[in-house]
């Protein structure tokens, strides 16, 4: 009796655990080097190499109802650097990413389990996202992963455009070939209108960084929010944004999520995560076999 009430209790415990993880509100991190986050690198002189200095502000401590889909399509609570085992060629610092999920959390708490599922890789310019190309393919598969535990995607947040400055064409061609990649992306995740948070850079590698800020500012596609970087502190190479930056920068595209998505998502995302799991079936399994043993075990008794 002692091991079948042990067993109960441990299976009743775990169930809970696991309907946590099939209700997570899903975000997707793609672009280039500025969304898997490069706050906190610097060279060192010493080594001549790029190294991270290891410092995470309260606005990107690990949250117990944040989550990370990693490189092994494996749920693991979310910390800085949130791009290390995706952009693996470089170093990764602070990003915007956890940032922005601590933010909505702050501003509606009941919102409930937040996934994010990083995909950005530093130096990557907007043709190397187009459909059919592995980048491409690889963000679709994380997230069709992702969507197995019965969670939903909530939004896209898009920082890339830095490799597109340095090619006047690239430049130019800039908002055709972002427009056909947010219309693709939307349809191959049969969300014609989730929300897509773009980023207006704050810098570039090439001269032709506003024929592309203006691309990114004037997107005629519905739901498409964007938050200016511009004016956001650069680290000393001048391209990436420091530490403090992408904290603010998380918190700008938090704001803009929030306004992006129905109150009706902000009141009831808690309700439907948090919900009372229902038992399954093999737990009444549990409860009723000994009765039933109990109840014949009387009978034979009776008779004999």
């Amino acid at each position: 009796m002692f091991a079948w009430l042990l067993c109960l209790i441990l299976v009743s415990e775990a169930w809970p655990v696991k309907c946590q993880y099939q209700q997570q509100q899903l975000i997707i991190l793609a672009g280039q080097s500025n969304m898997a986050g490069r706050g906190g690198v610097t060279n060192d002189t010493r080594t001549n190499k790029l190294t991270w200095d290891g410092i995470v502000p309260p606005q990107c401590q690990p949250n117990p109802s944040i989550l990370r889909l990693t490189a092994k399509l494996k749920w693991v609570l979310a910390h800085e650097p949130l791009h290390a085992d995706i952009d693996v060629n470089k170093t990764n610092g602070v990003g915007p990413g956890l940032p922005f999920a601590n933010a909505v959390l702050t501003k509606v708490p009941n919102f409930g389990v937040i996934g994010l599922v990083p995909c950005a890789i530093g130096g990557t310019n907007i043709s190397q996202w187009r459909k059919g190309s592995s980048l491409y393919e690889q963000m679709i598969q994380r997230a069709q992963v992702a969507l197995r535990g019965g969670g939903t995607i909530r939004a896209v947040l898009w920082y890339q455009g830095e490799s597109d400055t340095v090619n006047l064409e690239d430049a130019k061609l800039y908002k055709e070939r972002s427009d056909m990649f947010f219309t693709d992306l939307r349809s191959d995740l049969q969300s014609p209108l989730l929300p897509i948070i773009r980023v207006a850079l704050a810098s570039g590698e090439g001269p032709f960084i506003e024929i592309v800020r203006k691309a990114q500012l004037s997107s005629d596609l519905p739901n498409v929010r964007c938050v200016d970087a511009m004016g956001l502190p650069l680290e000393p190479d001048g391209l990436h944004l420091t530490t403090p930056a992408q904290v603010r920068l998380g918190e700008m595209m938090a704001d803009a999520f929030l306004q992006s998505i129905p109150s009706s998502i902000k009141t009831t995302s808690h309700s439907h995560s948090h919900s009372p799991p229902k038992f399954p079936h093999f737990i009444s399994y549990f409860l009723i076999l000994p009765l039933l043993t109990h109840l014949f075990w009387m009978i034979l008794t009776f008779r004999y």
